[in-house]
């Protein structure tokens, strides 16, 4: 009577241990691998160059935009030309168009998206302006805000933040079109402390968020943004995630505003609040179920792969110089095959392309 005891437990043990395995196989089959791409992009044409990368995105064909801020180094001033505003690479790195005139285009030009229908929006963070050109540059369709005039108590750049306006902005860092009715979420920003919303013909139609305390930071209080509002991105359920920078978290809120959930962006070196903050960028991965959150954290260097819910599978990166490296790492987006673009700003002032290692 012993034995076929045993022997059902011994089976049912086997059993057990198959699950896990299989269990722990598939967990690892899912992991996500990235190299750099050290071919892209290609070198651009004459002797133009490039200044701080503001911002990079890419359109439905994976056609790739990096907003470029067009201030050289003095010394690059001395043989080298000033790359446009925006430049249109192919997913090999050619460079296919360029477009935008400095006067016109946002100062310290940042952030990019492009809506359902391919047009380009931009905004930038030393001006008061978005910007919605077609996809080929030729024409502005619609322009928010009044440029060189902020939501501030003088009107200037350096007047204190209102956080009010219906018709003007404040250093505006980001973008979203709700694709339903194209209605324009604008992180604004690095003045003002909300997420402010219009029609798709500029019409004012609501905001939500004002400056948070370090006490409301650190309890992760909805609505409460520490520095920057670094970023919005709608994902397809309709939900609103806002890049709350110095705070080290994504909130998560719906269509009107109202707080839904924090997500936080730790790696164990910073406080809360950080005077760098780590969440700088969000974009989700292009599947239909938006499987992954692709995040950029540019006090520790990394780029962050989250799962839709907020949980991290895996990430990437560090500090330096090197091929692969990052120094700035400020904001990315990722294309139809998982391979991801990351701009970097400031001393950084390159573009790299990561592969997704199949």
């Amino acid at each position: 009577m012993r034995q076929p005891g045993l022997f059902q437990r011994k089976i049912w043990l086997y059993v057990g241990l198959t699950i896990i395995l299989v269990g722990c196989y598939s967990a690892q089959a899912q992991v996500l691998k990235y190299e750099v791409d050290p071919t892209w992009p290609k070198p651009l044409p004459g002797l133009m160059v490039t200044g701080r990368a503001g911002g990079i995105c890419v359109d439905a064909q994976d056609h790739v935009f990096e907003v470029n801020r067009g201030d050289l180094q003095d010394k690059e001033k001395l043989v080298g030309t000033p790359a446009p505003p925006v430049l249109e690479y192919d997913s090999d790195g050619n460079l296919v168009n360029t477009f935008g005139d400095f006067k016109t285009a946002p100062a310290s030009i940042h952030g990019c998206i492009l809506d359902k229908e391919n047009n380009i929006y931009v905004a930038g963070n030393d001006d008061a302006v978005v910007q919605k050109y077609t996809h080929d540059g030729s024409k502005m369709l619609l322009q928010i805000g009044t440029k060189g005039l902020f939501d501030s108590s003088t009107g200037l750049i350096t007047g204190i933040a209102m956080n009010r306006s219906k018709n003007l902005l404040n250093k505006p860092a980001d973008i979203a079109v709700d694709p339903t009715n194209g209605d324009i979420y604008i992180a604004d920003g690095y003045g003002d402390h909300r997420i402010v919303v219009f029609d798709k013909d500029g019409k004012f139609l609501r905001q939500f968020g004002e400056q948070a305390t370090k006490d409301e930071s650190a309890a992760g209080d909805g609505g409460k943004f520490m520095g920057v509002v670094h970023c919005v991105v709608m994902d397809n359920s309709g939900l609103v995630y806002v890049c709350d920078r110095q705070g080290n978290r994504i909130q998560v809120f719906d269509k009107m505003g109202n707080f839904k959930k924090n997500i936080w962006i730790k790696s164990g070196h910073e406080e809360t609040p950080d005077s760098w903050g780590t969440a700088w960028w969000l974009r989700f991965s292009r599947d239909p179920a938006q499987k992954y959150m692709i995040v950029a954290d540019g006090r520790n260097e990394l780029v962050h792969i989250l799962d839709h819910e907020g949980n991290e599978i895996t990430k990437f990166g560090r500090p330096g110089h090197q091929l692969g490296e990052f120094t700035h790492c400020h904001t990315l987006d990722i294309d139809s095959k998982g391979n991801i673009y990351v701009a970097e700003t400031d001393i950084g002032r390159r573009i790299d392309k990561f592969k997704l290692v199949k």
